[in-house]
């Protein structure tokens, strides 16, 4: 799973008199992105190393997670202290709160990494699953993919891509529930590798969670673009809302 690079474009922010404010928002813009590329390597390290047996990968993953809390912390006292201080309004609030509740979505999916790689850890010490490696290897792929795709859209405030990611979670659902039937067989044909097989059930449920904050994600995005609060809605009522 290829990293993507991100040229940062911020041809859409508004314009201010104060410059330093423009530059506070593209700091904001930037920062986010910049956490969203570390939680991407999460996500394909994680996966990597479950699905490879790779301890020194899964340890690294685990190890990171500190940074990514770092990460949200400094970047939410940023937010609080540019509300507080420029008291914005209309699109420059939107854009801060959204700010804030994509950071926080990122943070979980870097939990929800972690929890891969620990996975990968128990299983390289008691021994492989009986299967379902080809499962998590397929998921991992999607949830990366909508991650690094609803960071783009973020960059570009498109929210045609950004609906198109949340369309995307009901695909990865799809696999989850495939990848656990799967799983299920293999426990009923073994009752022995029964412990062994929650490790990996653990990891796709992980995934599958990964799946949940990015489509969050990409409906915040559609909230700072369009002023629509769009959880708890559906897709076909999100697409009606967008004219799409």
């Amino acid at each position: 799973m290829a990293q993507k690079e991100y040229t940062v474009d911020n041809t859409n922010l508004d314009k201010h008199i104060s410059q330093s404010f423009n530059e506070e928002l593209e700091t904001i813009k930037n920062q986010v992105l910049a956490m969203g590329e570390v939680v991407e390597q999460q996500i394909a390290d994680a996966v990597e190393s479950i699905v490879n047996v790779d301890k020194e990968l899964a340890k690294k993953v685990v190890a990171i997670e500190d940074d990514v809390n770092v990460r949200e912390v400094r970047l939410d006292e940023l937010c609080v202290e540019v509300l507080a201080c420029r008291q914005p309004a209309a699109g420059d609030l939107r854009m801060i709160l959204s700010a804030t509740n994509i950071i926080r979505d990122l943070e979980h999916i870097g939990d929800e990494a972690e929890k891969v790689a620990k996975m990968s850890l128990t299983l390289a010490k008691k021994g492989a699953a009986p299967g379902g490696y080809e499962e998590v290897r397929h998921m991992g792929e999607l949830v990366h993919t909508m991650l690094n795709s609803v960071l783009d859209a973020f960059n570009r405030l498109d929210v045609t891509q950004a609906l198109a990611v949340a369309k995307a979670d009901k695909k990865v659902d799809r696999e989850f529930k495939s990848a656990m039937r799967v799983i299920v067989t293999y426990m009923m044909e073994d009752p022995r590798s029964i412990k062994r097989a929650m490790n990996i059930i653990t990891a796709l449920r992980a995934l599958e969670r990964m799946g949940n904050h990015s489509r969050s994600i990409a409906e915040h995005i559609i909230y700072l673009v369009k002023g629509l609060d769009v959880r708890h809605t559906s897709i076909k009522e999100i697409a009606s809302k967008l004219g799409q």
